[in-house]
């Protein structure tokens, strides 16, 4: 199996990113969060530097791009085939109301005939150049039966992947994966499928891979964690080692030490350290790098468990209401001191 880091927008961009794949690892590959294209066939000089290779060393990077235009896709796709880039990454799967509205990301799921030529094109396009496409797909814009008609189209042209996040757009985030459109979605699949949907823990991937066995369904290669990564960064080591344990186990061979629940507290600094440090170099302000870290700090709060009853809480609600970077630095030592990271 593979492992694939969620583009998250906000959030796991070239710093996050290097400080993941350096203290923690474990992942296959990464994805961008995306690139929207413009009028004027420009990319920006933030999204340049998210993908910049010496801002991604060592570690396997799709760029995602967001469209509905498929020359515009096309100039993207080449403007980043010359950053060294072999694939680029469809975003179908955006909920965002503002997105959705121009008929892109989710949006664009409706329109499964302006797809198929959108589609048709990119791949007639891009197939010559040596430019592979991989699609992030929810199962339908409004209701999960419109999922058939996209496989039929998905299945028309050879995609590198097609990643399944199996939730219409109205569901966002809300609400189970509907698990049994993803199995007839990954029975129909003539292209390699991926899974994206709520595994937060070792747990909930066993349970996956419970339901979707490798060899009754040899097309699923890969699974994609977002959330659940982002609030224990070392789930993804922690997957990994599992995976050798049960290997070991089938093998009849002694397995290594596995992997606690949880990632040290030591390796949990560090990585804070680092993306704090990155965003600080390289922001204007303790406004916005505060801004960036207090969003992080929403998923990573639920490692730490309080002493006492309270004690978590309030030391999460002093990062969350500092002002400048003193007094931030303090409420996140006084977390790390005042609150259990047991193992």
């Amino acid at each position: 199996m593979k492992y694939y880091f969620a583009p998250m927008e906000g959030i796991t961009g070239y710093i996050y990113r290097s400080a993941h794949h350096r203290i923690f690892g474990g992942v296959d590959r990464y994805f961008t969060p995306f690139i929207a294209t413009t009028q004027n066939h420009r990319l920006s000089s933030r999204e340049k530097n998210d993908i910049c290779p010496e801002h991604n060393q060592g570690l396997s990077l799709v760029p995602q791009i967001l469209t509905n235009k498929a020359e515009d896709f096309i100039w993207a796709s080449r403007e980043i085939a010359g950053y060294g880039y072999r694939e680029v990454n469809l975003n179908l799967g955006c909920p965002s109301g503002t997105v959705v509205a121009k008929k892109k990301g989710s949006g664009f799921l409706f329109y499964t005939v302006e797809l198929d030529r959108f589609l048709e094109q990119v791949v007639k396009e891009l197939e010559p150049d040596g430019i592979s496409v991989s699609v992030k797909t929810r199962i339908g814009l409004n209701s999960p039966d419109e999922f058939e008609d996209l496989m039929q189209v998905y299945n028309r042209y050879p995609l590198k992947e097609l990643i399944i996040h199996p939730r219409v757009r109205s569901d966002f985030y809300a609400n189970k994966p509907n698990l049994s459109v993803f199995r007839e979605g990954a029975k129909q699949s003539r292209n390699p499928v991926c899974y994206n949907g709520d595994i937060f823990t070792r747990e909930s991937f066993a349970a996956f891979t419970d339901q979707f066995p490798q060899h009754q369904f040899p097309m699923i290669e890969s699974v994609m964690l977002g959330r659940g990564a982002v609030s224990n960064p070392a789930l993804f080591q922690q997957l990994k080692a599992a995976e050798n344990t049960a290997a070991c186990t089938a093998s009849g061979t002694a397995p290594g030490r596995e992997n606690p629940a949880k990632p040290s507290k030591s390796a949990l600094k560090a990585f804070h350290d680092e993306i704090f440090n990155g965003y600080r170099e390289t922001m204007s302000g303790d406004r916005n790098t505060l801004f960036k870290m207090k969003e992080l700090w929403f998923y990573m709060g639920s490692l730490f468990e309080g002493k006492e009853e309270g004690t978590k809480e309030k030391q999460l609600k002093k990062i969350k209401k500092s002002q400048k970077f003193p007094e931030y630095l303090a409420a996140v030592e006084e977390l790390f001191a005042e609150c259990c990271f047991e193992n």
